[in-house]
């Protein structure tokens, strides 16, 4: 991180916890430097003005100022709020399963990404707006597997090159992508894909946010999709995500 003494932030509010007897310990997702600890100081109490900007998933413009150990708040102004994501459970879930990917895919002071920044913000806002949050939270894993560099291979066979055929297939986490029937018979640690929701993946993985929007899958091919994309993340991070359990105790 470079030597600086304050600096403004575009961030968003990833999770929070209490520090001390009034203070809280923010981890921020930010413009300019990417992820980073904070202390907000005093905001525990019932006449701090800042409390209020800082709770998770809000989008907020940030004064930081460089302390002994952490940085500091010293202002806030919220940018967008997304109050819907605190008001429907659903919501909720979705939004801390965006920010514990993120979370769990990145490390403290790497340096700012404008681009995987915009796609946090544009997530939230999607998932703040839609009445069904599957296709948003698919086309952010999609998105954030690329610019993280496990972009999945979908169009040609991870062991053997040959271009995937209109069938069933397999995926491999171990290979990052899709195995051919021919390649796949005995092959440990495969798991079966539909041609129906690799489609779907491709049409993701291509596709700008405008046009993977038009996708209408089935009930079955959205469980068969995120059930895969889940089970990829589980593999990478080697250890399970905590949101989509939350995520299937509130929807049931």
């Amino acid at each position: 991180m470079p030597d600086f003494r304050s600096f403004r932030a575009s961030t968003v509010v990833m999770r929070h916890s209490d520090w001390g007897e009034a203070d809280r310990l923010l981890t921020l997702y930010t413009r300019e430097q990417g992820k980073v600890r904070a202390l907000a100081k005093g905001v525990r109490k019932m006449t701090s003005r800042k409390g209020g900007h800082l709770e998770p998933f809000t989008y907020v413009t940030l004064q930081l100022a460089k302390g002994r150990d952490l940085l500091i708040v010293t202002q806030a102004e919220t940018v967008n709020a997304f109050l819907p994501l605190h008001e429907d459970l659903v919501k909720t879930g979705y939004a801390a399963y965006v920010v514990e990917l993120l979370d769990r895919l990145t490390y403290e002071d790497d340096g700012g990404n404008p681009t995987l920044f915009k796609l946090l913000v544009e997530t939230l806002d999607r998932i703040e707006k839609d009445s069904d949050a599957w296709l948003s939270v698919r086309y952010y894993e999609m998105r954030l597997l690329d610019f993280m560099g496990f972009r999945p291979q979908l169009f040609e066979c991870t062991n053997c090159g040959r271009e995937i055929l209109p069938e069933d297939q397999f995926f491999s986490f171990n290979s990052g992508g899709v195995v051919c029937p021919r390649c796949g018979v005995g092959l440990p640690n495969l798991i079966s894909i539909s041609i129906e929701a690799l489609k779907y993946m491709r049409h993701f993985q291509r596709s700008n946010y405008g046009n993977a929007s038009r996708a209408r899958p089935s009930l079955e091919v959205q469980k068969e999709a995120e059930a895969l994309m889940q089970g990829y993340f589980t593999y990478i991070l080697e250890r399970e995500l905590n949101t989509p359990g939350f995520i299937k105790r509130v929807k049931s």
